[in-house]
C-alpha cells in the first residue's frame, strides 16, 4: 500500500482503507479487476474478514471536489483528516472549503465534515456520499484466482430516518451495515446500482460554517455484543460518536499501552532505535484484536497485520509477544490465554487439528464459516505449539519480584496445557516417529507450515522442493528451546522432577541428532530442511539464525554461522536475506526466498546476542533502523532483498502488510539484543 496514495486507519480488530480525498473509490457495481496482483490492499471498511463498506464517496453539486490536502494522519491514532475544495481559477475561487475528519473504532468508520464558506454572501450547495457495502470475504479480495460460489446470497437495502442500511444474508449468515447522519439527509435514493445516495442541501451564510456527522456501524454475523451492539439501525451518532470523540478514547488507549513503564526509548541512547521503539508501539496499539481465554474473559492479544491477517495467528502473535515481553509482559499473558483456549482437543484432519496442538489461524469470515476455505479455526502450523512454550517458558522466567506470584499462578492455571503441547510434540509432531518436528503439505491448505509458509520457500539451492514429511532446521531449534524452558517449569513451579529430567533427556538427545543430521561440512553451514527419504534442502537460508536464538548449535559453529550471516551474499546492508544471494533459487521480489523480514532479523539479532558476537548485533540492528529511520521509523513486514549497492534506499516489497505485528515488535527485540551487547 502506497502512503501517498492511501490511508490506512486501524484500531481493535477494524481497518479501513482510503483514498487520497478519504474516499472509498470505485464506478458504480465497483469489484476488483480480475488482473489485479494478489496482495494488492483494496479500499473499504473491514471487520471480522468482511468488506461493510465498499463505496463511499463524496460529491458537491454532482463533482468530486479537488484535494489541497490528501488523506493522512489525523490527530491521533486511527484517525486521519483531509482538506478539500469544490473546483474553482484564480478569478473564481472556491466558493467554500471542506474538512473532513475520520476515524475507526471496533467496528465502526465515524466521520465529520466540516463546510467553511469562503464568501462575504450566503452560498447553497448540494453534497452527495455515495454509499454501498458488498460483504465481500477477505479470501475473495486477494486476487489469488481462485472462485468461491455462494449459492442463494440475497443483498438487501432499507431507507432510514437517518440514513440507509445495507444487509447481506446466505442461509444462516446475515451481516449489516447501518449508515446514520446528524442532521439526517434530506433524500436516499438510488443510483441504478446497489449504492445508495445520501444528499444534504445545505445553506451557507457569510463565513459561516456547517457540520454534518456521519457514523457507518459493521453488525458482523456472530459478532459478539461489544463488536456489533455499538450502534444500532436509525440512532444518530451522538457527541460520544464523533471522530473527535473516537480520538481521543483511542488517544488514551494507545497512551496507556505506549507509555506504561519500562518505556524502551528510555533504556537506550540511540535516538532513532527509540523512535522505531516508539512507533512500534503506537503500531501494536492498533493491531490489538479481541481475543477470549479459557473461561471467556475478553482479552486484546496482537494480531497479525493488516490488511490480510488482522487476527489471531498463532506463530505472529507468539513471535511478538516474544519480542515485547521485556517491555509489555502483560501482552504475552493474553496471547498464552488466548491460545490455550484455542488448543485443539481432538482430531480434525480438514483443519490439521489434533489433540494439543496450537492454533495457526482464526477467521470470521463467510467463506471460513460455510467451509469454502479451511481457516475458521487452521492448524497449520508445525512452529506455534513449540513457541507456545517457549513464550510460556520465558513469561515464567521474568524477573519482577512484583509479579513473581502473578506469574507462577498463570504458569500453574496453563500447565495441562503446557503438557498437551509437550504431547503433541512428541506423538503428532514427529519426534517420537521422525527424531524431528515434521509436516507434510496440505492440500486445499498450506504446504508449507513453518514461518516460511509460500510454496516453493523450503528448497534446495537449485530450488528443488522436499516431498513427503519434511523436517525444517528452525523448527527443531524451538522444539529444542521448548522442551528444556518446560522442563525448567516443571522444576521449578509445577514441583514434578521426573516430568522434568524426561523433557531435558529428550532435548539433550535432539541436539545431539540434529548436529549429527543437519550440519553441511562442505559449506559449514546447517541444512534448510531434510525430507523423510533424507534428502537435503541445502539452500542457504537465513533460519540458521533462529538456530542461534534456540541455542540448539554449540558454542563455536554457532559463532561461524553468526558471522556467516553479515558476509554480503547475506547480509544487504538493510538485513539478512532469507536466502543468500549467487543461488539458483535466489529472487529478490519473492516473498521468502530473498526478500528481507525485519522479525527474522530479530530473531537473528536475539541470537548472535547469545552468541556474544556483539559486533554482529549492532551491525545487523544498525541496518534495521537505518530501513527504519526511512520509512517514518515504520518496518513493514517485508522488504526486497536489494542491496545498498543496487539502491540507497530501502526497495519495498510490493504486496506487504504495514503495519504488521512482529515487524511492529522488530525494534523491541533490536533494543534487548544491544542491551545485551553494551559498549560496541
Amino acid at each position: 500500500m502506497n502512503a501517498t496514495e492511501h490511508r490506512l486507519l486501524v484500531h481493535d480488530g477494524t481497518f479501513a482503507v482510503l483514498g487520497p480525498s478519504g474516499d472509498v473509490s470505485g464506478p458504480p457495481g465497483w469489484t476488483l479487476p480480475s488482473s489485479q496482483s494478489e496482495g494488492t490492499v483494496p479500499e473499504g471498511l473491514f471487520v471480522r474478514d468482511a468488506r461493510h463498506l465498499s463505496r463511499w464517496q463524496l460529491t458537491v453539486d454532482g463533482y468530486s471536489p479537488a484535494v489541497l490536502v490528501p488523506a493522512s494522519d489525523g490527530t491521533g491514532p486511527g484517525s486521519g483528516a483531509a482538506v478539500l475544495t469544490p473546483h474553482g481559477t484564480r478569478e473564481q475561487p472556491p466558493a467554500f472549503t471542506l474538512f473532513r475528519e475520520q476515524a475507526v473504532v471496533s467496528g465502526e468508520l465515524t466521520e465529520r465534515i466540516r463546510l467553511t464558506s469562503n464568501k462575504g454572501e450566503t452560498t447553497t450547495t448540494r453534497l452527495t456520499i455515495t454509499a454501498d457495502a458488498d460483504f465481500a470475504d477477505q479470501f475473495e479480495l486477494r486476487s489469488d484466482h481462485r472462485w468461491y460460489e455462494k449459492p442463494h446470497a440475497v443483498h438487501t437495502h432499507e431507507v432510514l430516518p437517518d440514513g440507509v442500511e445495507f444487509g447481506y444474508r446466505r442461509g444462516e449468515w446475515h451481516s449489516r451495515t447501518s449508515i446514520s447522519a446528524e442532521p439526517p439527509p434530506t433524500t436516499v435514493e438510488e443510483t441504478g446500482s446497489s449504492a445508495r445516495q445520501l444528499s444534504w442541501q445545505l445553506e451557507l451564510p457569510p463565513h459561516a460554517t456547517a457540520e454534518l456527522t456521519l457514523r457507518v456501524t459493521a453488525h458482523p454475523h456472530g459478532a459478539p455484543p461489544r463488536a456489533a451492539a455499538a450502534a444500532e439501525p436509525g440512532s444518530a451518532p451522538g457527541s460520544d460518536g464523533d471522530p473527535a470523540s473516537v480520538v481521543a478514547r483511542l488517544t488514551a488507549q494507545t497512551d496507556a499501552f505506549t507509555s506504561a513503564e519500562p518505556v524502551p526509548s528510555r533504556l537506550t541512547d540511540w535516538p532513532e532505535l527509540a523512535r522505531a521503539c516508539e512507533q512500534g508501539l503506537v503500531d501494536l496499539a492498533g493491531l490489538r484484536v479481541t481475543a477470549h481465554g479459557p473461561d471467556g474473559e475478553e482479552l486484546l492479544i496482537p494480531g497479525a497485520g493488516v490488511p490480510w491477517f488482522l487476527t489471531l495467528f498463532g506463530r505472529d502473535s507468539l513471535l511478538t509477544s516474544l519480542f515485547a515481553l521485556p517491555y509489555r509482559p502483560r501482552l504475552a499473558e493474553s496471547t498464552l490465554l488466548a491460545l490455550a483456549a484455542t488448543q485443539a482437543r481432538e482430531e480434525e484432519p480438514e483443519r490439521l487439528a489434533q489433540p494439543g496442538k496450537i492454533v495457526h489461524e482464526v477467521r470470521h469470515g463467510e467463506l471460513a464459516h460455510f467451509g469454502q476455505v479451511p481457516y475458521g479455526r487452521y492448524y497449520g502450523s508445525v512452529d506455534a505449539t513449540p513457541l507456545f512454550l517457549i513464550l510460556l517458558g520465558a513469561y515464567s522466567e521474568q524477573e519482577d519480584p512484583a509479579r513473581t506470584a502473578h506469574v507462577r499462578s498463570l504458569a500453574r492455571r496453563l500447565e495441562p496445557h503446557a503438557r498437551a503441547a509437550v504431547e503433541w510434540m512428541f506423538t503428532h509432531g514427529g519426534l517420537d516417529e521422525h527424531g524431528y518436528l515434521a509436516y507434510h503439505a496440505h492440500e486445499g491448505g498450506l504446504a508449507n507450515q513453518n514461518w516460511k509458509d509460500s510454496p516453493g520457500a523450503v528448497c534446495t539451492a537449485d530450488g528443488t522442493r522436499p516431498t513427503g514429511a519434511v523436517m525444517v532446521a528452525e523448527v527443531q531449534g524451538y522444539a529444542y528451546d521448548a522442551l528444556s524452558r518446560t522442563a525448567r517449569l516443571a522444576r521449578t513451579v509445577w514441583q514434578d522432577e521426573p516430568y522434568a529430567e524426561r523433557l531435558s533427556k529428550a532435548a539433550a538427545s535432539l541436539r545431539e541428532r540434529f548436529e549429527a543430521d543437519f550440519w553441511m561440512r562442505e559449506k559449514d553451514f546447517p541444512l534448510l530442511a531434510l525430507d523423510e527419504t533424507g534428502t537435503p534442502a541445502d539452500a542457504l537460508a537465513s533460519d540458521a539464525g533462529h538456530l542461534l536464538w534456540s541455542g540448539i548449535l554449540d558454542r563455536e559453529p554457532g559463532e561461524r554461522v553468526g558471522r556467516r550471516l553479515l558476509e554480503e551474499d547475506f547480509f544487504s546492508g538493510w538485513g539478512v536475506r532469507t536466502l543468500a544471494t549467487g543461488q539458483a533459487s535466489y529472487h529478490p521480489l519473492s516473498y521468502h526466498r530473498g526478500s528481507i523480514w525485519p522479525h527474522d532479523n530479530a530473531v537473528i539479532a536475539l541470537g548472535l546476542a547469545r552468541y556474544g558476537l556483539h559486533r554482529e548485533v549492532r551491525t545487523l540492528a544498525a541496518g534495521m533502523v537505518e530501513a527504519a529511520a526511512r520509512q517514518n521509523y515504520r518496518l513493514p513486514e517485508v522488504l526486497a532483498g536489494y542491496g545498498r549497492s543496487d539502491h540507497p534506499h530501502p526497495v519495498p516489497y510490493p504486496h506487504a502488510c504495514s503495519p504488521q505485528a512482529w515487524a511492529a515488535a522488530t525494534p523491541l527485540a533490536l533494543l534487548t539484543a544491544v542491551r545485551e551487547a553494551p559498549g560496541t
